[in-house]
């Protein structure tokens, strides 16, 4: 088998630009608007590092509606490429990853027209409609569409190369892979270990199976049953901790014919069974605001004294929202507002004022509902009186980075007293400010950059993120956003 992407001497090659181009994704837009979309993203996270500095300071007022979901902008996405008809997309996070996802689905068939700020309009092939595109499919660090895209080229007629940026190349794929080639597809080349670049030819009709899920994965579960829509009869996939169910829930506003019964010890676990080949007809997509997104300026306002935030039409899926309901337990003053209905998720207003928080114990079975948020609940335990132990975080280890590790030597970095335990993590504090100071790495993972820089704001003295361009791939606005709560945040590192 070949090694994709690398010359003979075992160095990666100068990697290719994005099939359909991130900057002309919407032919009917004018020059100055692709303009304005390109100058969201990242040129490269092979450039040069860009510091930045959060600093101690007043406290955070204000409301804000957070950014679009990212894994419900990737799946309108996906599902719009795979539809009939057009589909309209309201409030999608125009951050780098999905932008990616849109630029796969561009290259692989779909007209994708931006009309304004988070508005998209998609005109789908249908499933066996694809092409395969002209170049490779370059998912810069976009774990999730990369992910489920394999599962949609898995399952139909062609054939694609995937790609990436430094940190998504040392993502684990074969979980990915393993159930597709049961599936019928091939993998006609690939880097070491099932990574990217690899090249994945599908097959004329996918094979339905029957799949267990080795670990509580939505991104396993969305790509087995994305390759299902292009098999005959029922595609069946078996958790046995129920994980986000966002492919689900828009797999049905598509048309498709999708149940979920409960199973496994406790009910704990769902089966989710598809009946393949349906016609998917393009819908309207509402997209709520990012829980995951929402994380950071919610928990700012928590640990910076005299503060009060309202967070705006934040989804309040129950397999989400495992981070508010730890935060709760900690003594979070967190309130719902406006309890109502968006897009086929539940959303809601989210008024948080300034807490003191005590440790608790974080179980294992609620990582899947907050599997993101790990990072900013590890800097908010550093605030808190006591020890909090977070239980089970083996998927830390195979994120953008080894978020553990890095979360771990954050800690480290600015005072926090910490301990991992095998796949635990337990952070005590002493109900007051950790002493910050510190320059964290990143390791090209938005989400520690942004928590380490929540971290900052309420620390004895300024923390550093040794770089802050990432942080566009999911919350492009983040940096305005803290600055019109009233936060200090600066470009390169503390004087």
């Amino acid at each position: 088998m070949t090694r994709a992407g690398s010359h003979g001497n075992g160095r990666p090659s100068r990697r290719a630009r994005p099939a359909g181009g991130l900057g002309n994704l919407s032919g009917a837009d004018t020059p100055q608007r692709s303009a304005r979309v390109r100058r969201k993203i990242p040129v490269s996270h092979d450039s040069e590092p860009q510091p930045v500095t959060a600093h101690p300071g007043g406290p955070l007022n204000g409301a804000l509606k957070p950014p679009g979901d990212k894994s419900i902008s990737h799946r309108a996405m996906i599902l719009g490429l795979l539809a009939i008809g057009e589909t309209r997309v309201e409030g999608l996070l125009e951050g780098d990853d999905v932008l990616r996802t849109a630029a796969a689905a561009k290259a692989l068939g779909a007209q994708i027209t931006r009309e304004g700020e988070g508005r998209w309009r998609i005109i789908g092939v249908g499933i066996g409609g694809m092409q395969d595109p002209a170049d490779v499919l370059d998912f810069g660090n976009a774990g999730t569409g990369s992910r489920l895209m394999m599962g949609v080229v898995g399952g139909q007629p062609v054939t694609a190369t995937f790609d990436g940026d430094a940190s998504l190349r040392k993502r684990p794929m074969r979980r990915i892979l393993d159930p597709i080639l049961k599936m019928g597809a091939q993998v006609v080349s690939e880097a070491e270990g099932g990574r990217v670049p690899l090249t994945l030819k599908g097959p004329r009709e996918a094979i339905p199976i029957r799949y267990e899920l080795p670990v509580a994965s939505a991104q396993i579960k969305s790509a087995v049953l994305l390759a299902g829509l292009n098999a005959p009869g029922t595609t069946t996939v078996i958790e046995k901790a129920a994980s986000r169910d966002h492919t689900e829930r828009m797999l049905r506003l598509f048309g498709a014919e999708v149940s979920v019964t409960p199973s496994g010890e406790g009910g704990h676990g769902r089966t989710v069974t598809l009946t393949g080949q349906p016609t998917l007809r393009g819908t309207d997509v509402i997209v709520p605001a990012d829980p995951s997104s929402a994380a950071f300026p919610l928990v700012a306002a928590l640990i910076v004294p005299g503060s009060e935030v309202t967070l705006r039409g934040v989804m309040m899926n129950p397999l989400r929202t495992g981070l508010i309901t730890t935060l709760i337990e900690m003594g979070a003053d967190i309130e719902r507002l406006d309890e109502r209905e968006e897009g086929g998720e539940t959303v809601a207003d989210l008024r948080v004022r300034a807490s003191r928080l005590k440790g608790v114990d974080v179980p294992a079975e609620r990582a899947p509902s907050m599997i993101d948020e790990y990072p900013i609940l590890a800097v908010a335990a550093a605030f808190a009186d006591g020890t909090t132990r977070m239980n089970g975080l083996h998927e830390l280890r195979v994120k953008e980075s080894d978020r553990l590790a890095a979360v771990a030597a954050g800690l480290a970095a600015n005072g926090v007293t910490y301990a991992i335990e095998g796949d635990d993590l337990i952070v005590t504090g002493n109900g007051g400010a950790p002493a910050g100071g510190g320059t964290v790495a990143t390791h090209l993972d938005h989400r520690i950059a942004m928590a380490f820089l929540v971290m900052g704001l309420a620390a004895g003295q300024p923390v550093t993120v040794d770089d802050g361009a990432m942080i566009a791939t999911s919350f492009p606005s983040f940096r305005p956003t803290m600055l019109a709560l009233g936060a200090r945040i600066e470009d390169g590192a503390a004087a």
